[in-house]
């Protein structure tokens, strides 16, 4: 019989191996730098409906004559619009994330915002250009636009400030073309941090940041 004879050699072989040091070691870990990992893509503002329901906002969506995804077309047309974002925002250092079906593109407030400002930044008004030039295109998704701040200031200061700040960056999209029915804002405040409690600056500056969440808009 053959059966045992390669057998014999496998192991032989393998024994060979190890005492050669040649065994197969497993790939070292990969190391993702801290300012590329995802932080908060399961906090419950984010998984949530839309701001005002699917139910409202899609019937502005059908009064501005947007045609809605087919349940064959979400996965790909998702797909395609997050890689046109990443080519679009490519070095400019905001975080593109995949949270529950739908794209949320991160940016840290002071690319748009000065402190305790609510005017979008004359110096980084190409980063939203950018953006609103993809979102523009890919219209089958409704746009929520989220505003949050670290906790400096009061809870009350802090809410009207993001409210302020959600509403403008709403504004700059609806001014470049994209449509004002896929659009809603909505300012956070202090109540979803990335980091709580904040520890150190470079915390705070993480927790104050714009979402502009992109959800399929479905049939």
């Amino acid at each position: 019989m053959t059966i045992r004879p390669r057998l014999g050699t496998l192991i032989a072989g393998c024994a060979v191996a190890v005492l050669a040091g040649c065994q197969t070691a497993p790939p070292p870990p990969v190391v993702v730098p801290a300012s590329f990992t995802p932080l908060g893509t399961t906090a419950p503002y984010l998984l949530g409906d839309v701001i005002g329901g699917q139910k409202a906002r899609g019937a502005k969506m059908r009064a501005a004559k947007i045609r809605p995804l087919s349940p064959y077309e979400v996965g790909a047309y998702m797909a395609d619009l997050d890689s046109e974002l990443r080519r679009q925002t490519a070095g400019i250092g905001l975080d593109i994330l995949q949270v529950s079906g739908g794209i949320v593109v991160r940016i840290p407030a002071a690319f748009t915002f000065d402190a305790g400002s609510a005017a979008v930044k004359a110096t980084t008004d190409a980063t939203l250009l950018e953006i609103a030039r993809t979102v523009k295109t890919r219209n089958r998704t409704f746009v929520d636009v989220l505003a949050h701040t670290d906790t400096s200031g009061s809870p009350q200061t802090n809410a009207a400030l993001s409210e302020k700040r959600a509403a403008a960056v709403a504004t700059y999209l609806a001014g470049h073309g994209v449509a004002r029915a896929r659009i809603a804002s909505r300012g956070l405040g202090e109540s979803a941090p990335l980091y709580n409690p904040e520890t150190s600056e470079t915390d705070k500056a993480a927790n104050r940041r714009i979402e502009i969440r992109l959800v399929p808009y479905r049939g």
